[in-house]
């Protein structure tokens, strides 16, 4: 665990690292109270497709759970995302995703060959989530407490796979993703999740039909969950999730000190 940067703006200190997992820079940043000591809640964001670690909407979330529940929250660059790519490769990516958020392709946006793509691509992320959450325990202002996850879109794509297969985590925010037929080892993971969950969608989402995701909150092992269905399409989240959400860690996770 390298860091490379640091700046603090309104007593919360945000912390850029790399970690390396498999021979792979994975860069990441950590948020947390400037002040912070002693282990607090964590929680994980999972960035969206063609985004990175610290698009507009993940910063903002992140510095008001260290501000006001005095929480750490950190996220990575998704494999070919971020600062694993350079500028041009980006804005190319950006285009694509936005022409899918249009509708504009097959199959709700997603063909075949991007569907093998995002699977590599969470292979590949599992484990490099896994390797940051053991590097941010080390922290002493981080420690053993208790973490949730939060990711939408391709951070659900991603999420479920790792949150199957993570125990440390308590509770999770999913949303924007569904599950489509077929998708057998994705379907089998979401059975595997028994925390607490909440799940956002869009009701004319074309990246993620409306069947598709009923299909996978059903899927979900969890006793207690709840599906919020809003209108609108794939970047139209009502401003008001995040409050919600923000109740929902406060309820399963406690507050930091």
């Amino acid at each position: 665990m390298q860091f490379t940067k640091e700046k603090v703006d309104k007593g919360v200190v945000e912390r850029e690292f790399d970690i390396e997992v498999s021979g792979e820079r994975v860069p990441a940043v950590i948020w947390a109270p400037q002040d912070a000591s002693g282990p607090r809640p964590l929680v994980l964001m999972g960035h969206g497709g063609s985004q990175h670690k610290k698009t507009p909407g993940i910063r903002a979330r992140a510095n008001i759970y260290a501000r006001e529940l005095g929480y750490a929250v950190a996220a990575i660059d998704a494999p070919g995302h971020g600062d694993r790519i350079s500028r041009d490769e980006a804005e190319r990516l950006s285009q694509e995703v936005g022409a899918r958020v249009r509708g504009q392709g097959p199959g709700g946006g997603m063909d075949e060959a991007r569907l093998k793509a995002m699977a590599e691509r969470t292979r590949q992320a599992v484990p490099e989530w896994a390797a940051t959450l053991d590097a941010l325990q080390s922290l002493a202002y981080v420690g053993e407490g208790p973490v949730g996850y939060w990711g939408v879109s391709m951070g659900t794509a991603i999420g479920v796979p790792f949150v199957a297969d993570e125990p440390r985590i308590r509770c999770a925010v999913f949303g924007l993703a569904g599950l489509r037929p077929g998708a057998r080892e994705f379907e089998a993971a979401a059975k595997r999740i028994e925390i607490p969950i909440e799940f956002a969608f869009q009701r004319t989402d074309p990246v993620a039909p409306l069947e598709h995701g009923l299909t996978l909150f059903d899927a979900f092992g969890s006793k207690e969950k709840s599906m919020h269905i809003n209108p609108g399409g794939h970047l139209e989240i009502p401003r008001y999730e995040g409050d919600s959400w923000q109740r929902f860690y406060e309820r399963h996770l406690g507050r930091g000190n």
